[in-house]
């Protein structure tokens, strides 16, 4: 086997949430991670999180210009944060980009997201990978969940069985037994529902810190009805997007503003303590929550009251942090891709056959 070239990789993602990129530098062959190098949020401006909110609403009726210049200023963006990030590291070599998601329903092979990646490699004069989807989705995979691998990389010191969950937009989980054998599908709900309720009911954009959750009621009857979504019964390999629970989400109509946001919580931790009980092949010793979920104390609260011999825990517990984390996995896939190594199996994705996924822009 050809000896792996080891990159110092920039990763750039930008979640269903709409707050801004996230950004993180790591030193890997795409198996090890040698080091991580800082991470970096870019906050996104109040026109562009309303173009893009827009976008989310309007699609696919929006017209194909007014979709353009949205996709414009959303590079322009990016381009701007990679160039601020390059100017004070000059070592990095490879850029793996994310893109913005608008539309994902793998069952009917849609995908679209925006960015521009031949754009960006040209202006920041990066190596870049980027469409780190669509290879997966042609071979039959739903393009998701893709930071199974990473987190398996990040997982060899600790104790298996594991899993980690990501609580983004949706939750998505990964699964990684006593011999590394991986399995990663979407447990359910994440933050969106969560912010849509209470950008909906007190126009900000998400329950800071749980605030509002820890001082609301749970109301257990409503709570029934949104756990009896048709989702979180199918079996993985599965992907939800946040218009999945679109349905459901109105039964919290009626609530006052801190149960329905307390009720709505407590959807996101049943969801995913359900799909590790349902459907892992072994209870795991530990769950290690990441993405911006883990900042939620009070969505950890309710995780920790409704598990039972599992430990809780969450990115920060292993020295890594849960904000950066899908970034440095679209950082890790990239150097996958370069080195020729799959980016998804049919274990994480469902797809027909493992995919080295990405497309490379020079």
């Amino acid at each position: 086997m050809p000896s792996l070239q080891t990159y110092r990789a920039l990763g750039l993602s930008s979640g269903s949430e709409l707050d801004g990129l996230i950004a993180s530098v790591i030193v890997t062959d795409g198996v090890d991670v040698f080091e991580m190098c800082g991470n970096f949020e870019f906050p996104f401006d109040d026109e562009l999180r309303e173009n893009l909110q827009t976008l989310h609403k309007k699609y696919p009726d929006i017209d194909e210009d007014a979709k353009s210049r949205i996709e414009e200023q959303f590079t322009a963006f990016c381009i701007s944060s990679i160039q601020e990030i390059l100017t004070s590291d000059s070592e990095i070599n490879l850029l793996g980009f994310g893109g913005h998601i608008i539309c994902h329903k793998p069952s009917e092979h849609i995908l679209c997201q925006i960015g521009n990646n031949e754009k960006i490699a040209r202006e920041c004069h990066i190596k870049t990978v980027g469409r780190l989807r669509d290879a997966d989705i042609l071979a039959g995979g739903r393009g998701a969940p893709l930071a199974a691998i990473y987190h398996s990389a990040l997982s060899q010191n600790i104790s298996k069985p594991v899993v980690w969950v990501d609580v983004g937009g949706v939750s998505a989980l990964t699964y990684i037994g006593h011999n590394g054998e991986m399995q990663a599908f979407d447990t359910g709900a994440g933050n969106a529902i969560i912010n849509e309720w209470v950008n909906k009911h007190a126009h900000m954009q998400a329950d800071y810190n749980g605030s509002l959750a820890i001082s609301g009621h749970i109301h257990d009857d409503v709570l029934a009805s949104l756990m009896r979504h048709k989702f979180l019964s199918q079996p993985p390999p599965k992907v939800a997007e946040k218009s999945t629970f679109d349905d459901k989400s109105e039964h919290l109509e009626g609530l006052s503003l801190e149960d329905g946001a307390a009720t709505a919580t407590a959807f996101v931790a049943d969801s995913i303590i359900k799909a590790i009980n349902d459907f892992v092949a072994e209870q795991p010793q530990k769950v290690i929550i990441c993405g911006a979920g883990a900042k939620n104390p009070t969505l950890m609260r309710f995780l920790r009251q409704r598990s039972e011999n599992m430990e809780i825990c969450c990115a920060e517990d292993f020295g890594y942090s849960s904000q950066a984390i899908e970034a440095q996995a679209f950082a890790f896939l990239a150097v996958r891709r370069c080195n020729q190594m799959p980016t998804s199996y049919p274990f994480t994705t469902g797809a027909a056959v493992e995919v080295i996924g990405g497309e490379v822009y020079i």
